[in-house]
């Protein structure tokens, strides 16, 4: 945005220079730790994510991707350092930051037995939204589901289960979307949409935390590439700096290191 002339200080006919400002840094992990029991998953962890970027977890088994993206959710608290969404606490003020995240975890949460359009007027009756039929119809739209509003869930590939998982967040619009494992069960066409899908998401200045195994598939959408092992960030890199097979020799490197 273009800096505005200060009254009295510039000259006429003078031109400001734009701006120079950051992108919002929607989510910050500062001295993250998170322990179960005697078992430190999460040890000391640093991490921003900014408006219109995203950031791809990659990690073994066990290294903690799901517990970073549940704490980042509310769904677990830190045991010790902090993490913020939109300048909220999600410790001290979980509910002003569910109203800015939308999580994709590995199930879909979808009833099976009832249908796509009921499926979504369940979850905003839950979720305190009151959409009209209209905006109702338009999110299953938006997910290229519209034709299938009346259909019951059980009837549906998990690429259209996955989609009718994301149009709860298009009624929702947070502006961090968090994914563990988005592409897993999904065919080529599921995995080209839900890539758009990402896309736009970003362009429109969402930010995205995925936890991913399939990096490769995640290519075209993370813009940095955060490995974790042992608790920690091992691996923080811009997808500019890197090949897929760059990643890969990175990912075995340290992963195998863990083990």
């Amino acid at each position: 945005m273009p800096a505005q002339p200060i009254l009295g200080e510039a000259s006429e006919g003078a031109v400001e220079a734009p701006s120079e400002r950051s992108p919002e840094c929607l989510v910050r992990l500062s001295g993250l730790r998170r322990a179960f029991g005697g078992i430190l998953v999460l040890d000391g962890v640093d991490l921003d994510v900014h408006a219109g970027e995203g950031v791809a977890l990659l990690g073994a088994n066990g290294s903690g991707k799901t517990t970073l993206l549940k704490t980042v959710a509310t769904l677990q608290r830190p045991s010790r350092g902090s993490v913020t969404v939109a300048g909220h606490d999600v410790a001290r003020d979980a509910e002003q930051v569910r109203r800015h995240v939308g999580l994709v975890a590995h199930g879909s949460y979808i009833y099976e037995d009832l249908t796509a359009l009921e499926n979504l007027r369940f979850w905003t009756t839950l979720s305190g939204l009151r959409p009209s039929p209209t905006d109702l119809l338009a999110a299953l739209a938006a997910v290229e589901l519209e034709a299938f509003a009346s259909d019951r869930a059980r009837t549906f590939s998990a690429g259209m289960k996955r989609r009718l998982s994301l149009a709860r967040f298009v009624l929702a619009g947070p502006r961090v979307l968090l994914l563990d494992e988005p592409f897993t069960g999904l065919d080529q066409q599921g995995r080209k949409w839900l890539e758009e899908y990402l896309l736009a998401f970003k362009a429109r200045g969402g930010a995205l935390l995925m936890a991913t195994h399939s990096f490769r598939l995640g290519f075209t959408v993370a813009d940095r590439f955060v490995i974790l092992a042992g608790g920690r960030i091992v691996v923080d890199r811009a997808r500019v700096d890197l090949t897929p097979d760059e990643l890969g020799r990175l990912y075995a490197l340290h992963t195998e290191d863990a083990s």
